[in-house]
């Protein structure tokens, strides 16, 4: 009997992990990249801040400590010598650029790093949050998100039509077909990496922008 093929967004969430470091301080975004904590490997800790206010956050264990939620409002945990504080003081770290690594889902993205994930027009919107200080202020900013649609539509964008959270702050491009580096200086979108299993021809199929292929990409 065949095993049973991994969950996309868990493919993403764990190609995401290797791109993290020992001691990095890392905000994750809602949604997906909140699933990046469960695939880090054994040798790796990293600290995760919250723009609501603390550093420390960790997966929740046991029953919810009263008013204890993360960015999204999610009951969550603290890790031992976790610490509180104020949004002035949170968004002080993010913006000082003292965030290392920031990691967001996104509508839309394109070839030059410009990122919309905020805002459809017509569409009620509950607020922008903190992704437009995260992005600006990250050292490193990865998108993590399925490669398109619901309905079919391209993500991967030669030119965003949506407003834009930040203009050309992505880094990188993960999806569960592909990763992509983002080198607006050499030709815009790189690929880097295919996912097991997954052919070029899928991801040309799937990706509008225009890319040039990484000399280390295993076809």
């Amino acid at each position: 009997m065949s095993a049973k093929p991994m969950d996309p967004k868990h493919i993403i969430a764990a190609r995401v992990a290797r791109e993290l470091h020992d001691g990095d301080v890392v905000n994750l975004g809602i949604g997906l990249p909140t699933l990046v904590p469960n695939h880090l490997p054994p040798d790796i800790r990293i600290t995760l801040q919250s723009e609501n206010g603390f550093l420390g956050l960790a997966p929740l264990e046991g029953d919810p400590v009263p008013g204890l939620v993360n960015a999204g409002g999610q009951p969550c945990g603290m890790q031992a010598g976790g610490v509180f504080f104020d949004s002035a003081m949170s968004f002080v770290l993010i913006r000082g650029g003292h965030v290392d690594v920031t990691v967001l889902g996104a509508l839309q993205v394109d070839q030059q790093g410009n990122l919309a994930n905020w805002m459809v027009p017509g569409k009620m919107v509950p607020g922008m949050g903190g992704a437009m200080d995260l992005v600006t202020g990250a050292r490193h900013v990865i998108v993590a998100m399925e490669h398109c649609t619901k309905d079919g539509g391209a993500k991967i964008l030669k030119q965003c039509n949506l407003p834009l959270t930040a203009k050309s702050r992505v880094n990188k491009i993960v999806t569960e077909l592909a990763v992509f580096r983002i080198d607006p200086g050499h030709g815009g979108l790189v690929l880097e990496e295919l996912q097991a299993g997954i052919s070029l021809d899928q991801v040309r199929r799937c990706t509008e922008a225009e890319f040039r292929i990484s000399p280390d990409c295993q076809l």
